[in-house]
């Protein structure tokens, strides 16, 4: 079973399933396989976990 992960920040449970719904039919599509065998992952990731040229985004967001 393909498994797609996908790291970002966090969102509303409706992008969500857009997201999930998105990234598994297309890569069902492109493997040749059914929709169920897919497996998506999403990983939130808040902005006091994330750096950018060495600075926090949480920090930039606060002009830091």
């Amino acid at each position: 079973m393909p498994l797609i992960t996908v790291s970002g920040p966090p969102t509303d449970i409706e992008r969500k399933r857009k997201l999930a719904e998105g990234l598994t039919r297309v890569a069902a599509e492109a493997y040749g396989i059914a929709a169920e065998h897919m497996i998506v992952v999403i990983q939130e990731n808040p902005p006091e976990n994330v750096g950018l040229g060495g600075v926090l985004l949480a920090d930039r967001r606060a002009g830091r």
